[in-house]
C-alpha cells in the first residue's frame, strides 16, 4: 500500500510539473506561424522603408541608411488618395451597415424555416472571385446596363451621362463586395437577443421604435462594432474596386501602393505608406471601438 500511494503521489507531482507547460506547448505551432508569416514580414517591411537606392542606380537595388524622411516624402506625394481611400471606406461602411441591418434583423428575427437558405443567398458571393464580381458591377453600371437606362428614362440621368469610372461607381463595389462582412456578424448579434426581451418592452408600454432604440439596437452593438471593423478595414486598403470602376481621379491609397511596389519598383516608399495605412487605420480602430463602449466585438 505504502508503494501504490508512493507511486501515486509521484504520477500526481509528475502531472503538476507537466500541465503548466502543455498550453504553451499547443501555442507553439500558432506562434511559430505568426512569427514566419506576420511578424517578419513585418520587420522586413520595416526596414525597407528606410532605405535609399544605391549608388550604382539599378532599379530595385537600396541599401538600408535609416532614412525615416522616407515616411514624410511618401506622405506628401499621396495625400489626396491616402484622404480619399478613408473617405470611400467610410461611405461604403455607412451604406452597407443601412443595407445590411434590416437584412441582419429580418433573418434574425423574421424569415423562420428560410433563415437557413438566406444566410446561404448571403455569403453566395463568396463562391464566386472578387474579380468577376466588381468587373460584373462594369456591366451592371454600364451605359447599356439597367441602372443607367432606368436612370435616364426617367430623366435623371442626361443621354451623355454615365456611372461608369466615377467615385460612385468604387463606392458601390466597394459597399457590394464587402456586404457579407457587415451583414454577418449583425446576425450573429441579433440571433443572440432573446425575443421574451422584446416582448418585455412591449409589455411595458415600448413601441416599435422605441424598443428598437432602448432595446434591439443597444444589445446588437458589439455585432455593429464588429461588422463595421470588419468593412472599414479591407475596404480602406482596396485598389481593385478603383482599378476597375474608377478613373485616375478616383485612385485610392492602394493603387499607389501597387503602382510603387510593381510599375515604379519604389520599395521605400511602397513599405513607408503601407505602414502609414496600417497606423492611420490601427489609431481610428482604437478610437472607434473606446467611443462605441464596447469591447466585446463578436
Amino acid at each position: 500500500m505504502a508503494f501504490v500511494a508512493s507511486a501515486a503521489k509521484r504520477s500526481s507531482i509528475v502531472r503538476g510539473i507537466k500541465r503548466p507547460s502543455t498550453p504553451y506547448l499547443l501555442l507553439l505551432p500558432g506562434l511559430a506561424w505568426l512569427a514566419f508569416f506576420f511578424i517578419y514580414p513585418l520587420i522586413n517591411l520595416a526596414s525597407t522603408s528606410t532605405q535609399t537606392p544605391t549608388d550604382t542606380g539599378e532599379i530595385g537595388s537600396y541599401v538600408q541608411t535609416f532614412r525615416f524622411a522616407n515616411y514624410i516624402d511618401a506622405i506628401s506625394g499621396a495625400r489626396d488618395q491616402f484622404a480619399r481611400s478613408i473617405v470611400y471606406a467610410l461611405i461604403a461602411t455607412l451604406l452597407a451597415l443601412a443595407i445590411s441591418y434590416p437584412l441582419a434583423y429580418a433573418i434574425a428575427f423574421k424569415s423562420g424555416k428560410w433563415k437557413n437558405l438566406l444566410l446561404v443567398l448571403v455569403v453566395a458571393p463568396f463562391f464566386t472571385s472578387f474579380l468577376l464580381r466588381t468587373i460584373a458591377w462594369k456591366q451592371i453600371l454600364g451605359n447599356e446596363g439597367p441602372i443607367v437606362t432606368v436612370l435616364r428614362w426617367l430623366h435623371i440621368l442626361s443621354p451623355q451621362s454615365g456611372l461608369t469610372a466615377s467615385a460612385f461607381a468604387v463606392v458601390t463595389g466597394m459597399t457590394y463586395n464587402f456586404l457579407p462582412f457587415m451583414t454577418l456578424p449583425l446576425y450573429a448579434s441579433l440571433e443572440r437577443i432573446d425575443p421574451r426581451t422584446l416582448e418585455a418592452a412591449g409589455d411595458l408600454y415600448a413601441n416599435a421604435i422605441t424598443t428598437f432604440r432602448k432595446v434591439t439596437f443597444p444589445l446588437s452593438l458589439p455585432g455593429v462594432v464588429a461588422g463595421t471593423l470588419l468593412t472599414f478595414i479591407p475596404a480602406a486598403g482596396d485598389y481593385i474596386n478603383a482599378t476597375l470602376l474608377g478613373n485616375p481621379k478616383t485612385k485610392m491609397i492602394g493603387n499607389v501602393i501597387e503602382s510603387r511596389f510593381f510599375e515604379i519598383v519604389d520599395y521605400p516608399t511602397a513599405a513607408a505608406l503601407s505602414f502609414l495605412l496600417m497606423a492611420a487605420i490601427l489609431i481610428l480602430v482604437v478610437v472607434y471601438v473606446r467611443r462605441a463602449g464596447t469591447d466585446e466585438l463578436v
